[in-house]
């Protein structure tokens, strides 16, 4: 089964889609690197993966925040759902200082945008999702790094 996933998206509301059909294949203590150009769909694809796994409310862009936490239930089990955005960091060493760490453990689902601020620091990513903007719409590339990651794909596909 491929490990990497080319997904072409006509508009936000198919990054919504994307984001709602891929929260099934979630489980805890995966992580979720979100790699883009701003206004990619990032925070839209987040989005869509809390309105998949039943969340309602509003789901803000952590940008000055860093992060957003959810409280979900998934498969029974209470998870928390970490959004982070590191765009606003000037050095890795910010990553230790803001004590993220721990946020990323066995029971929780981390979602990342700007990863690549933390450095060598920040966990690897289970999962590599790349978003392009192609003319009106977008490019989705899903790549599985880890056996839980392509897992996770697996998943997702037969879903």
């Amino acid at each position: 089964m491929a490990h990497d996933i080319t997904l072409n998206l006509g508009d936000e509301q198919a990054t919504l889609n994307l984001g709602a059909s891929f929260s099934s294949s979630l489980v805890p203590g995966v992580t979720v690197y979100l790699h883009g150009d701003l206004g990619a769909g990032k925070t839209t694809f987040v989005r869509g993966v809390l309105n998949g796994l039943g969340f309602i409310g509003k789901v803000k862009s952590p940008t000055y925040t860093l992060v957003e936490p959810y409280q979900l239930s998934i498969s029974e089990v209470n998870t928390n759902l970490y959004h982070f955005d590191l765009y606003r960091f000037i050095d890795e060493e910010e990553w230790d200082v803001a004590g993220f760490r721990e946020y990323f453990n066995p029971s929780s689902i981390c979602l990342v945008e700007w990863s690549a601020k933390a450095g060598s620091l920040i966990p690897t990513a289970d999962i590599d999702l790349y978003l392009t903007l192609v003319g009106t719409g977008r490019s989705a590339r899903l790549i599985g790094n880890t056996f839980v990651g392509k897992k996770c794909l697996e998943h997702y596909l037969s879903y």
